[in-house]
């Protein structure tokens, strides 16, 4: 059981999305019941060790805190969280293998971010306590395979537990998780839409107004994918992708896209980050209330699906 490994209420944890799960914000999600996971994104060494001691100061609840693996600042952040024993470390953007005994010997719990089968027994291998198996619905950087494909092959493949994230965003969604064999889940397009979420509220109103068609992946040109709105921004980057444009002149596109979406509440020219479910999601609610709607949506799903099951419609 996921609860009893990270000493949380619910099975849910919430995206280490970057400007977004700020201190304030973490504790929220962690205080409601759920793991908020700090996003140390771009931070030097020393930035990390104020937001963490944020996080203590406002929650006495668990939380996580998510690296970067690409950021130069990476290996320091690392020892530093040994150093602090934080309770759960998250990992994107690269391969923490060389850093999960030392994590581990610090009482830390290591669960990498893996998009394919391959990773994830990789991972496992290396000592990672769970995975978060992440498919292509997921809002921000993604890969290739689809959630509901990718957890039942990862659960088939390794032993530890696996959190489904990407296309999650109701009970519905966390009993299928379940049901495909994830210990829980990891949700950030419907957390977007919560009360204590710092976004803009132009962002907020956004992930209200999508639909199911009102995404796009961009960069896979750049073997560099992200799902952000369709918006004049994304529609600029994909006509220069199809005119095999520079990666210089793609990345100048979208330099501090993500600052003006978060911040200044553009929707037009910033990178508005939100994952296919973002049509599920109608109306702002505190975190608390979402990740109890969730929880209660599955119980009933659950029952649902065995209760009245139909053998003959197979």
């Amino acid at each position: 059981m996921i609860q009893k490994l990270l000493g949380i209420k619910y099975p849910i944890l919430a995206g280490a999305m970057a400007n977004i799960a700020t201190p304030k914000f973490v504790a929220a999600v962690s205080n409601a019941g759920g793991l908020g996971i700090l996003a140390t994104g771009a931070m030097t060494k020393e930035e990390a060790r104020e937001a963490i001691l944020e996080c203590q100061k406002l929650t006495n609840k668990p939380f996580g805190v998510n690296v970067m693996l690409m950021n130069p600042a990476a290996k320091d952040i690392l020892e530093l969280l040994a150093s602090m024993k934080v309770k759960v470390v998250t990992t994107g953007a690269g391969n923490p293998g060389p850093y999960v005994k030392m994590l581990k010997e610090a009482g830390v719990i290591v669960i990498p971010v893996v998009p394919s089968v391959a990773l994830a027994k990789r991972m496992e291998r290396a000592g990672a306590d769970a995975l978060i198996v992440e498919g292509t619905e997921a809002g921000g950087h993604v890969s290739e395979q689809t959630t509901m494909a990718l957890i039942p092959q990862c659960k088939d493949a390794v032993s530890i537990p696996i959190i489904a994230a990407g296309g999650i965003g109701d009970g519905r969604g966390l009993a299928a998780a379940l049901c495909l064999g994830a210990s829980g889940v990891q949700i950030g397009t419907r957390l977007l839409a919560s009360t204590e979420c710092p976004i803009h509220e132009n962002y907020k109103n956004a992930v209200l107004e999508a639909r199911d068609t009102d995404t796009v992946v961009t960069g896979r040109s750049l073997n560099a994918p992200v799902r952000i709105l369709k918006n004049e921004m994304a529609r600029s980057y994909i006509e220069l992708e199809k005119n095999a444009s520079s990666r210089e002149e793609l990345e100048k596109l979208t330099l501090g896209g993500l600052r003006r979406a978060v911040f200044d509440g553009d929707m037009k020219t910033g990178s508005v980050m939100m994952g296919q479910i973002a049509g599920l999601c109608h109306e702002i609610k505190d975190v608390k209330e979402i990740l109890e709607e969730m929880v209660d949506g599955a119980k009933k799903a659950l029952n649902i699906s065995i209760g009245g099951f139909d053998s003959d419609a197979l």
